[in-house]
């Protein structure tokens, strides 16, 4: 029983290590606090990820919808945007990156309605013995603000898709966080396709419900749409 207990435990706490989270943003070189301009959601402490597409959770976290004690970051069309991560990305799977037009403030903005729209997403390098991923261990992750986006405020959403479980439905994990942006330089283009969270994904989008491991897939679609480039 206590041999049984240990390897109880030592597993759960094996998996507690593996999981990360986003907490701040480093622009032009410069870091920043954590939850200075990312939205601190409840028990990011643990740094545990959501579990369901289908509850408001799936959009900027647990109780992740007020961005009142969040600063807004000021930043240019077509810059780069880097978050950082808490340890560093531990499990296999997509990065994603979305970014949704406040209709004001920020701060003030909940991030529901179709709204948001994809700016970046990776895959894996797919081989006969399995799939690598190009965040495997990393400590930050970046994007690029398209250079065409309208200015004014927006939320950017970034999200890694766990799927060392996702063999089965229900099984992936989200590690998600959402900052808060000014952007300032922007264009005329026209963000699209607009969708919402929850209702972009389902449980049962190749992209989520997968085994990774065996047989090998032959290819990988992220789930969402499509990403628009500006």
């Amino acid at each position: 029983m206590r041999a049984g207990l240990f390897l109880a435990t030592a597993s759960l706490a094996l998996t507690a290590s593996a999981h990360y989270v986003f907490p701040s943003i480093i622009y032009d070189g410069e870091p920043t606090g954590e939850w200075q301009y990312v939205r601190q959601w409840t028990g990011e402490y643990a740094n545990g990820p959501v579990e369901s597409v289908e509850g408001a959770d799936i959009r900027c976290n647990k109780d992740g919808d007020n961005g009142n004690a969040t600063e807004t970051l000021s930043v240019t069309a077509g810059s780069t945007i880097e978050f950082t991560v808490r340890s560093s990305v531990g499990h296999p799977g997509p990065l994603l990156a979305y970014m949704a037009q406040a209709p004001g403030p920020a701060a003030d903005f909940d991030g529901s309605g179709d709204v948001w729209f994809k700016i970046y997403e990776d895959g894996p390098n797919i081989a006969e013995d399995g799939l690598t991923w190009p965040t495997d261990g990393a400590t930050t992750v970046n994007f690029t603000i398209p250079s065409s986006i309208p200015s004014g405020d927006y939320l950017i959403r970034v999200e890694h898709i766990a799927l060392h479980g996702a063999g089965s439905e229900g099984g992936a994990q989200f590690y998600i966080s959402c900052g808060q942006l000014t952007v300032s330089g922007g264009g005329s283009g026209s963000p699209s396709p607009l969708v919402a969270f929850p209702g972009a994904y389902s449980p049962t989008d190749p992209g989520i419900l997968i085994n990774i491991y065996w047989p090998v897939p032959t290819e990988y679609t992220a789930p969402g749409p499509g990403v628009w480039s500006g």
